[in-house]
C-alpha cells in the first residue's frame, strides 16, 4: 500500500495536474502553473488538490452550452466549499477573498461565493456583459417577512433585456429573479461598472468600489487574469 504523506501527496497531484496542461492545450485566463505553486507555498496539500479540481471544471466546461456552464459551477462551488462568516474567516467585518484564498481556506460568504463564480464562468467564455455581482436585500424567515439582511448573488443576463437568473450559494437551484421574491435588488456590478437597482446600463465607474478594484488586483497577482 502507498503511503501518501503529504510531500508525495503534494508531487502526485503537480503530476497530474501538468499532465493535464499538457493533455489540454486551451487558453485559461487562470494560470495553474502559478496558482499550484502558491497553493504549495501557502495552504495545505488538499488545496493542491482543489486547484486541478479547478481546472479540471474551467476546461471540460469550455464546449458546453452556457446553460450548463451556469449550471456545473454553480453546483460544484455550492457543494466543494462552506459558508463561513468573515470575522470568523479573517477577523475582518468584511474582506473579499481572491479565488485562490477562497480554495486556500475551502470556505468563504456570499461575495466570495459570488465572485469565484463570477470569475470562473469569464474564463469558460462567459462574456462579462451577461455577468454582475449583485448586492440584494435578502428576506430573513420567508418572503412575508420584514427582517432582511445585505447578501450577494451573482446573475446572468442571457440578453440585455432578459430576465436574469440568480445564482445563489443558499439556494443551489438556479432560478429567474421572478422566482426569488425573497431577493430585493440593490446595485450591482462587473468589469463594465455599476449597475443601480434593476438597471440594464452602468450608471457610475468601478472606481467607485474599492474593495472589488483591490480584489481584482490581488487576483492578477495570483495569477488569474481578470481583464475584460
Amino acid at each position: 500500500m502507498f503511503n501518501l504523506q503529504r510531500p508525495n501527496y503534494v508531487w502526485i497531484c503537480s503530476l497530474l495536474l501538468l499532465t493535464m496542461l499538457w493533455a489540454f492545450p486551451v487558453f485559461s485566463a487562470w494560470d495553474f502553473d502559478r496558482l499550484l505553486k502558491l497553493a504549495q507555498q501557502r495552504y495545505a496539500a488538499n488545496t493542491v488538490k482543489t486547484v486541478a479540481e479547478m481546472q479540471q471544471l474551467l476546461l471540460g466546461s469550455k464546449t458546453l452550452p452556457e446553460a450548463d456552464k451556469l449550471k456545473r459551477i454553480n453546483e460544484y462551488i455550492n457543494r466543494r466549499f462552506q459558508f463561513v462568516e468573515d470575522q470568523i474567516l479573517w477577523n475582518q467585518a468584511d474582506y473579499w477573498a481572491t479565488p485562490l484564498e477562497m480554495i486556500g481556506k475551502s470556505a468563504g460568504d456570499c461575495e466570495d461565493f459570488a465572485i469565484i463564480k463570477y470569475m470562473a464562468l469569464k474564463d469558460t467564455g462567459v462574456s462579462t456583459d451577461k455577468l454582475r455581482l449583485s448586492y440584494v436585500k435578502a428576506k430573513i424567515g420567508g418572503t412575508n417577512s420584514t427582517i432582511s439582511q445585505a447578501h450577494m448573488v451573482l446573475t446572468y443576463y442571457s440578453e440585455p433585456d432578459a430576465e436574469p437568473l440568480v445564482l445563489d450559494n443558499l439556494i443551489s437551484e438556479i432560478r429567474p429573479a421572478s422566482r426569488r421574491p425573497d431577493l430585493t435588488p440593490v446595485f450591482s456590478f462587473n468589469h463594465e461598472g455599476v449597475f443601480a437597482g434593476s438597471g440594464k446600463q452602468p450608471s457610475a465607474s468601478i472606481d467607485r468600489l474599492s474593495r472589488w478594484k483591490d480584489v481584482l488586483l490581488r487576483m492578477q497577482a495570483d495569477g488569474i487574469d481578470n481583464k475584460e
